[in-house]
């Protein structure tokens, strides 16, 4: 109001000083010029004051902006100085790998030397395959080094297997001798070493080859002896495996006709195993009634309540086996049934995986449990091991990229190579591909990666098995790199990492940083498969912390 004294207007944010009472301001000389004077001078302060809080405000608030300024601009420059650290990291790793490929390049093995003539050399003659031994002039030019004479032992199908150590020190054709020794970090997964017995793996075969004549000492004189026919590989057998059970499938459809009892047995039997088989469940303790249920149906034809003929087991499994002490099956045959029954179920596994794990990863771990299961128990093993080359003939069929196979998906015969299905109206849809193999990368991992440290069972398929796989793939040469098998190597890490590096440790640390770090990035051609294994390392760096 126009005349009030300053007394009236009280400032709430600051306090100003006391004022008189209001019965000194109704005193005479209230509008005297010292009054005035003195509420001037008052006015004046109570300016000054206000002015200098503001100001000190204003100041603190400059402080607190260019606090704020500094930090911001502190977090920039760290931020940028991470970037060219790891840019550096990155020219150092490609710099160094830019070395390796020049050390490699300027490396060159030398010659042999030519070989001395011979008197009257006597030519080798081939004959269906097999290599006639020349004559005696021609052994003494045979090596006398007694580790490059080798001997080999037939096997029980006309072949000869050779001793691959898949990749793992100490372990030959899939079986262990004491602790496994895993392989320098700098070999296990670098460049893969073939046998010179043995097919290459980069190029495999279907076909056999004919073998050098093998060479012994005598009276110390060598002495050449008519070499054995062909050697194959396993994954080779594994196809000789799969046609012979369709060979099974076809005599037990013939015996069912003579005899209406193993007729309609056998197809129940087959409808009970794949409706328990599509019944099981992701909980713990869940799948006892499905188990037991199964091996009911597998004890009944190892029982021979249902008659059926006996078949030599030799003809599902890759190794030679004799007889061993104590084991609950010695005998030379087998109840065809039993052996059918199990093929079902090795088929009902697969289709598992085919059906369920695309989508999700985690459900191959109660199938893959149950299948380590029924082939480690002892009896249904054979002669002291397991059957479960009959599984793994079918994996080998319908994805061949776990066993070393490689190609291109765009061609007709590199899609054949990769276990591309093929439908009535030609190849089936790249999706539909693809879930399939993430299936079955998923299934070959919750079967290759169970602990059977705590059971009284020997493990089926050992994780060396996982180990050797994951080395075939990631051994492909860049050029030959497919979708597919980026696809299959994804899905066998995916979910299984912590089981992986539980068996290995730092090893299995190493292989990881060589499946999804240096593998893509040696792809020529980056595809949608290849940036998923980049994307799966940043998946675990995320969730785990795993820094590859």
């Amino acid at each position: 109001m126009a005349g009030s004294s300053p007394a009236a207007r009280r400032s709430r944010q600051w306090s100003s000083p006391d004022r008189r009472s209001i019965s000194s301001l109704l005193t005479e000389n209230r509008n005297s010029p010292l009054s005035h004077q003195d509420a001037l001078a008052a006015a004046q302060a109570e300016h000054d004051r206000v002015r200098e809080a503001a100001i000190r405000v204003y100041h603190d608030y400059e402080l607190q902006e260019e606090r704020r300024r500094l930090l911001e601009q502190q977090q920039r420059i760290l931020e940028q100085q991470r970037l060219e650290e790891e840019r550096i990291r990155t020219e150092e790793r490609l710099r160094a790998e830019e070395e390796r490929l020049r050390a490699l390049k300027a490396k060159t093995v030398p010659k042999l030397p030519p070989e001395p003539p011979a008197p009257a050399p006597a030519p080798v003659a081939e004959t269906n395959g097999s290599i006639t031994a020349p004559e005696p002039a021609k052994r003494a030019s045979a090596p006398a080094n007694p580790e490059a004479i080798s001997s080999s032992k037939p096997s029980p199908f006309g072949l000869q297997q050779p001793a691959s150590t898949n990749g793992l020190n100490g372990q030959v054709n899939g079986a262990t001798g004491g602790k496994v020794a895993l392989p320098p970090l700098s070999q296990g997964f670098g460049q893969a070493q073939i046998s010179p017995k043995g097919p290459s793996l980069a190029t495999p075969s279907l076909f056999s080859q004919p073998t050098k004549p093998a060479v012994r000492q005598t009276n110390g004189q060598p002495t050449i002896t008519p070499a054995k026919p062909v050697i194959v590989s396993d994954v080779d057998r594994y196809v000789e495996i799969h046609r012979n059970l369709k060979k099974l499938r076809a005599s037990l459809l013939q015996q069912s006709k003579a005899s209406p009892t193993l007729k309609q047995r056998m197809g129940d039997m087959r409808r009970e195993l794949r409706k328990n088989m599509g019944q099981l469940v992701g909980e713990k303790g869940g799948n006892r009634k499905q188990s037991a249920a199964i091996q009911a149906l597998l004890d009944e034809s190892l029982s021979g309540r249902v008659p059926s003929q006996l078949v030599d087991p030799s003809d599902f499994i890759t190794d030679k086996r004799e007889p061993v002490e104590g084991a609950l099956h010695n005998e030379p045959q087998l109840p065809s049934l039993f052996i059918y029954l199990l093929n079902h179920f090795a088929k009902a596994v697969i289709n598992q995986f085919i059906n369920e794990c695309g989508a999700q990863p985690k459900t191959a771990d109660p199938i893959g449990v149950l299948a380590a299961m029924i082939f480690s128990k002892d009896i249904y093993l054979w002669r002291g091991k397991t059957m479960i080359d009959i599984l793994m003939a079918k994996l080998r069929v319908v994805c061949p990229v776990l066993f070393g196979y490689y190609g291109s998906d765009k061609t007709e015969q590199g899609r054949a190579r990769l276990g591309w299905k093929k439908g009535p109206t030609g190849w089936i849809p790249e999706q539909q591909h693809t879930d399939r193999m993430k299936g079955l990368g998923a299934g070959y991992a919750a079967i290759s990666l169970r602990n059977f440290a705590n059971s009284k069972f020997t493990n089926p398929w050992p994780p060396t098995k996982y180990w050797t796989a994951m080395a075939k793939i990631v051994n492909t040469p860049p050029a030959d790199i497919s979708d597919t098998q980026c696809i299959v190597l994804r899905s066998m890490i995916e979910s299984s990492e912590e089981k992986f590096i539980h068996f290995y440790g730092n090893a299995a640390i190493a292989a990881l940083r060589k499946a999804l770090v240096d593998f893509p990035n040696k792809a020529a051609e980056k595809t949608p498969g290849v940036s998923g294994l980049q994307v799966l390392a940043q998946i675990l760096k995320r969730d785990i912390g795993l820094e590859l």
